[in-house]
């Protein structure tokens, strides 16, 4: 039976991780190992307590070593490797588990991943799960030795280009991921871990200042045009109330936050999850901000009518009134930046737009340009 998830009011499948696979194909390659005998399919227990049975594909067996993939079913959530082979070659030793990578699995090149730099991608979950599995074969069977693991994911590697992974320092291809085994659908648990890792990964070099930008806008904005050190940089998408709470418990001093008016516009009100999915509210705080700065009531009304933010600015900008609504709305911004993370953490912004003809600045905190330094 199916395991779903209901998803703003839908019922989706959910699937299972790289990590799963992995695991079921090193079930079943021990198995076969050890028997002799080919089996079609193979149960696993994941860390949440569910089970998954998936198919054994793709099996090449001699007396040395058994070679066979289960194929990625990520169910309803998008996923580019939907429907990728993830093998696992399997031989005898005297004594462990041994597990390693082999092609399209990704290398760490950076600290502050789960594994450490130069060992494969292959998270400590996922490695649990497949030495569990070995010791549970083993057992069935009445083996007392070792097993040698090569896991392998054949064109990883041009997939991984599309990933996270060469931004976090992962090289050459794909990681084995997981801490449940089971892949929700459409949920932004993996997005968030991400951007953990990449704060984390950004402590780990040493740095107690940060730039957050929530999106590609904020990231190319803060490298085009005001010329900031990108290696200071973490896309933090729509979680900057997460992202901030992990920076300070990470021990950052100093962070910057880079973004569009349409994202930040909402701190203004006070939201930190920016995500259409968590409420709206941008045209109603730039009424706000609008009326605090004395904009006139058919400004007001106007703004009302708007869609967009930048369509609302050029309102203002017509009423003259655009200046003093930003210097309301920068203050709002900066408070709750304040009141987010413990006093000793010093918070910073930049609120921009890119809309033809009024590209640039539209508020900041004046200790913006401080906090992170210009490239050299």
């Amino acid at each position: 039976m199916d395991l779903l998830k209901n998803v703003n009011g839908k019922m989706l499948r959910c699937g299972y991780t790289t990590g799963s696979c992995a695991t079921a194909a090193t079930k079943a390659a021990m198995s076969m190992l050890l028997t002799g005998k080919r089996i079609s399919s193979v149960v696993i227990h994941t860390p949440v307590g569910f089970d998954v049975t998936t198919e054994v594909l793709d099996i090449s067996m001699d007396r040395e070593k058994v070679r066979c993939a289960v194929r990625k079913d990520p169910g309803d959530d998008p996923d580019v490797t939907r429907d990728m082979l993830v093998y696992s070659e399997v031989s005898l030793c005297d004594s462990g588990v041994h597990i390693s990578g082999g092609e399209g699995i990704g290398r760490v090149t950076r600290p502050g991943l789960d594994q450490p730099v130069g060992e494969y991608a292959i998270n400590s979950v996922p490695r649990r799960m497949i030495a569990e599995a070995v010791q549970e074969v083993s057992a069935m069977y009445g083996y007392s030795g070792g097993a040698d693991i090569e896991i392998s994911i054949p064109g990883g590697e041009a997939v991984a280009r599309r990933t996270f992974n060469p931004r976090m320092g992962i090289e050459g291809g794909l990681s084995i991921l997981g801490t449940s085994g089971i892949v929700e659908p459409m949920s932004c648990k993996a997005l968030t871990e991400t951007t953990n890792v990449l704060i984390k990964q950004c402590r780990a070099r040493g740095n107690t200042r940060i730039l957050l930008t929530p999106g590609n806008y904020g990231y190319e904005f803060a490298e085009n045009d005001l010329g900031l050190d990108m290696s200071y940089n973490v896309n933090c998408s729509n979680f900057i109330g997460g992202a901030l709470d992990r920076c300070a418990e990470l021990g950052f001093t100093r962070i910057l936050l880079v973004g569009h008016i349409g994202k930040l516009v909402k701190l203004g009100i006070g939201a930190t999850n920016t995500h259409s999915s968590e409420g709206d509210g941008r045209l109603d705080c730039l009424i706000r901000c609008a009326l605090e700065a004395g904009a006139p009531l058919q400004a007001l009304q106007e703004l009302d009518r708007c869609v967009t933010t930048d369509a609302g600015l050029d309102v203002l900008r017509r009423y003259e009134a655009c200046r003093r609504t930003m210097d309301v709305l920068g203050k709002k911004i900066g408070d709750t930046l304040e009141r987010r993370v413990p006093a000793d953490i010093e918070t910073g912004f930049v609120c921009f737009t890119r809309s033809e003809g009024h590209r640039g600045v539209l508020c900041r905190s004046e200790n913006a340009f401080s906090i992170i330094p210009a490239r050299r």
